[in-house]
């Protein structure tokens, strides 16, 4: 969940940002975006193990604030 540096080079992510400036797709191309008006408000992870048991974790930010996220974790199992 913690962010981190963008993902170029990437050639799928440069070929679809071909016709976007260098800063720009840099911007859009990290797991959390960061940028005026525009940026991720969640991240959600969910894994299930070989015996169908499930943890959904989500986190989202509070207020549009950046320094405050609020965790949410749920566990369960598939039922089959």
């Amino acid at each position: 969940f913690s962010p981190q540096p963008s993902q170029l080079p990437d050639p799928a992510i440069e070929d679809q940002g071909k016709d976007y400036i260098r800063p720009i797709l840099n911007q859009y191309a990290a797991v959390c975006v960061r940028c005026p008006g525009y940026g991720t408000r969640t991240n959600t992870v969910v894994l299930v193990d070989s015996e169908g048991r499930v943890t959904f974790t989500e986190r989202n930010m509070i207020n549009a604030d950046v320094d405050q996220w609020k965790t949410s974790t749920y566990e369960f199992k598939l039922r089959v």
